[in-house]
Parts: C-alpha cells; sequence; structure tokens
C-alpha cells in the first residue's frame, strides 16, 4: 500500500536514544511496529484493522499499551523538544478533545473517576493544556476534565516551565497571582486584560499577534483523528497519542 506510513532512518536514529532497554529476547523490529503505531494513531483505526505490512495487530498494540504506561512517548517528546526548542517566548492556551462514548461511558460506581473526562455545554469532554516554544512546538502538555479551567492548567505546568523571556497567552490567563508568579521566574507577560477589570493592563499587541501559532498548533494534533476525538478510557494512553503526534508532527 502506497499510503502506508514509515519512518525513515534518520528519524529512528533521533528516537532509538529514548527506547527503553530490551530485556530478555530481542524487541520485534522497532521501525516496523512504531511506523504501525503511527498509522493507527493518525488515522483512529481499530488495531485489528491494522494494514498486514506491519505485522501482527497484537504486537503492535502490546507496544503501544505497555511503552504508553512507563510514559515512553512522552519522554521522547519532550527529550526531543528540549533539544531544539525556540524558548526565548512561550505560548500558553488550552482546547476541548472531544470524548467519544467508549471513553466517556459513566454509569454506575465506575463512572469516569480518574479519567479526567467531564461535562461541558458541548458533551463530554477533556480538556488539553499546552506549552509552546516561540514557532508554536509544543513542549509541555497538561490534561483535565473538560470543565477544569485555564488557569488550573496555568498553575500545573508553572513549575515545570523552561527559562524564557516572554509568556504570550490570552485574556483567559490574566489573573495577578499568574502574572506575579512568571515575573517571580524572569518572564515577562503579554497577557491582555480582562475587560471587567477596572484599569487597562498594557501589553505588547504587536508581539501578541504571534499567538495564532499555538492555535495552529492545535489544528495540527487534531488532524490525527486518535487525538481529535479520544477512543482511550484510559488518561495516560490518550496523553501518549497526543505526544506521540505532536513529536511526529513538530519535532522529528
Amino acid at each position: 500500500m502506497s499510503n502506508l506510513f514509515w519512518l525513515t532512518d534518520e528519524q529512528m536514529n533521533r528516537l532509538r536514544p529514548f527506547f527503553p532497554k530490551s530485556h530478555g529476547r530481542p524487541r520485534v523490529d522497532d521501525r516496523r511496529v512504531l511506523s504501525g503505531i503511527i498509522f493507527i494513531n493518525r488515522n483512529g483505526l481499530r488495531w485489528c484493522d491494522a494494514p498486514k505490512e506491519y505485522g501482527p495487530y497484537k504486537t503492535l498494540y502490546n507496544r503501544w499499551k505497555r511503552w504508553s504506561d512507563i510514559g515512553i512517548f512522552a519522554r521522547i517528546m519532550m527529550g526531543l523538544a528540549s533539544e531544539g526548542a525556540e524558548q526565548t517566548t512561550l505560548m500558553i492556551d488550552a482546547t476541548y478533545l472531544k470524548a467519544h462514548r467508549t471513553a466517556s461511558s459513566l454509569g454506575g460506581q465506575k463512572g469516569g473517576r480518574g479519567r479526567l473526562i467531564g461535562r461541558t455545554k458541548g458533551g463530554m469532554n477533556t480538556k488539553l493544556h499546552a506549552v509552546t516554544d516561540a514557532l508554536g512546538r509544543p513542549i509541555r502538555f497538561f490534561m483535565s476534565a473538560g470543565q477544569v479551567s485555564d488557569y488550573i492548567g496555568a498553575r500545573a505546568m508553572l513549575s515545570s516551565l523552561p527559562l524564557a523571556e516572554w509568556m504570550i497567552a490570552d485574556r483567559g490567563y490574566d489573573a495577578d497571582w499568574f502574572r506575579e508568579a512568571l515575573k517571580d521566574k524572569g518572564i515577562r507577560a503579554c497577557i491582555p486584560g480582562r475587560r471587567s477589570r477596572g484599569k487597562a493592563i498594557r501589553y505588547d499587541k504587536r508581539r501578541y499577534k504571534r499567538r495564532n501559532r499555538i492555535e495552529i498548533m492545535f489544528g495540527r494534533l487534531k488532524d490525527w483523528r486518535r487525538v481529535a476525538t479520544r477512543y482511550d478510557r484510559c488518561p495516560k494512553v490518550f496523553l501518549s497519542a497526543i505526544a506521540l503526534a505532536a513529536t511526529v508532527i513538530f519535532w522529528l
């Protein structure tokens, strides 16, 4: 099939340092298995629908689940981002990701506890909070239930922010505590004030126009069908799908 995805030798060389060590029997061909995992996630397929060129689908699923559980895909993204990010300016924002009914079945005692899925006006959603570099490439992710405020995501990612000169955000992040926290880290805020403020907040309007890059980033992530619609009940597995998409789109 001509539309199958295959990682190049150069891409594999960049990924290999982040792979866990193989204990016991050697792993099945990493390139074939990872290429199949990417193909499934990008196209939103069931694992049993994986093309035969990638080998047994159970091999793909087992590798995906095992590496997701130990955070390998998130580690790959953050590792590659730390090597190539343009961090003089950071941007922060959040977006909703629709939860499919297979992920959001909330009835009974098991109902969605710990799944990071919440009810919003648009239905059952997960919220993805992201920090990007100056070029709009993601360097940090935080996932929460859909009804959680942007402030919670900002607070969760604050301690892990890299050194930077500027932080660009929309007025949803206009809070005195956030501005002070950025100032304490030596980061200047480019955040317009809320209309409810009695005194207008001055900000660099020319610099603020760059914020569309993080919106573009979210749009490109949602081109991957397994990101745009959440099918996975386990938050760690779903976050791995997001990290994998970000790695392939922005860092390889």
